[in-house]
C-alpha cells in the first residue's frame, strides 16, 4: 500500500518487465472514479476501461451499444482516479472494425480526450492493419484473441473457445500477428488453460487471462463479478471475494427501515 506520490506509474515497460521476471500482473476493469481510487490505491498494475460497462454500467445484454462517446466519458473518470495504474481503454464496437483510418481515428480520440494510456482492441489477423496504424501513430494496443464480447452475434454462444485443435492453431498465429503488429500485451478470454500456457510461453509479450487458466502472465476480471455486485454470472473463472450484492442490500434495507420507524436521523445526527 503506497500513496501515489511515492510510486511511479505503470507503464507497458512496467508489464513487459514483470513478464520477464515471472511476476504475476494484476487487472480490474473500473468505469468512474470512486471505484478506480479505490483499486489504485490497493496497487492494482492495470486498470481497464472495459466495453463492459455496456453491460454492468449500462444494463445491456451484449457490450454492442456502447459509444464512441461513452467510452471516453468512462475513462475520463477512472483517469481522475489513479495515480499509478496504467489505464487502457476498449475500443467500442464499430469504432476499429474495417476500417484502418477509423480506427486511428478513434483511438486518437480515446487517448487526447481521456488522458488514458492504451486502447484494447479485439480480434486477430482481420484488425492487423488497424493495430500497426494505431501503433504507428504512438497509441499503444492491447490485442484481444479466444471469446472475443463484440463478436457474441458471429458465434452465437458465449462458451469456451478454442477447443479444436484447428481454432487452437488459428488462435495462436493470431496472437503471433498481433505481437508482430505491436501490441505490447494480448488478453485471452475463455480458452484452455494449456492453450493459455502455450501462448504465454511462445510471446514475448504479456499475456492476460480471463478464463486462460494460471499459466499466463497476469489475471483480468470485471470488478461487478469480483466484488459479487452480479449476481447471475457464475462461470467457472470467477472467484467472488465479496458478496456486495446482499451486503448493499441488507445495508440499504436497514436504512429504509430507519427511516421508516423514525429512527433516522436521530437527536445527534441533527443540526
Amino acid at each position: 500500500m503506497s500513496t501515489h506520490g511515492e510510486i511511479k506509474r505503470v507503464t507497458t515497460n512496467t508489464l513487459q518487465g514483470m513478464k520477464q521476471r515471472g511476476e504475476k500482473i494484476s487487472m480490474l476493469t473500473a468505469y468512474d472514479f470512486s471505484m478506480a481510487r479505490i483499486f489504485d490505491d490497493a496497487g492494482i498494475d492495470v486498470l481497464l476501461v472495459g466495453d463492459s460497462a455496456s453491460n454492468v454500467m449500462a444494463g445491456h445484454e451484449t457490450t454492442l451499444p456502447i459509444t464512441l462517446d461513452q467510452m471516453i466519458y468512462h475513462a475520463q473518470s477512472v483517469v481522475r482516479g489513479a495515480g499509478r495504474s496504467l489505464i487502457i481503454v476498449d475500443m467500442p464496437f464499430g469504432s476499429y472494425q474495417g476500417n484502418s483510418k477509423e480506427a486511428l481515428n478513434s483511438s486518437i480520440r480515446i487517448m487526447k480526450e481521456s488522458g488514458a494510456h492504451a486502447i484494447k482492441l479485439e480480434g486477430g489477423e482481420e484488425v492487423v492493419e488497424s493495430i500497426k496504424r494505431i501503433v504507428s501513430a504512438g497509441v499503444p494496443v492491447m490485442g484481444h484473441l479466444g471469446l472475443t464480447p463484440q463478436s457474441i452475434y458471429k458465434f452465437g454462444t458465449y462458451t469456451v473457445r478454442a477447443k479444436e485443435e484447428a481454432e487452437a492453431e488459428k488462435l495462436v498465429e493470431n496472437a503471433r500477428l498481433l505481437q508482430e503488429a505491436g501490441c505490447f500485451a494480448i488478453v485471452l478470454e475463455k480458452i484452455p488453460a494449456t492453450l493459455g500456457k502455450r501462448v504465454a510461453e511462445e510471446l514475448k509479450i504479456p499475456v492476460i487471462g480471463i478464463g486462460a487458466g494460471k499459466h499466463v502472465d497476469g489475471q483480468v476480471l470485471v470488478m461487478h463479478d469480483m466484488l459479487g455486485i452480479t449476481k447471475d454470472f457464475s462461470p467457472r473463472f470467477l472467484r467472488r471475494y465479496l458478496n456486495l450484492y446482499d451486503d448493499i442490500k441488507s445495508a440499504t434495507a436497514n436504512y429504509i427501515s430507519d427511516i421508516k420507524s423514525k429512527d433516522f436521523p436521530n437527536d445527534q445526527e441533527q443540526y
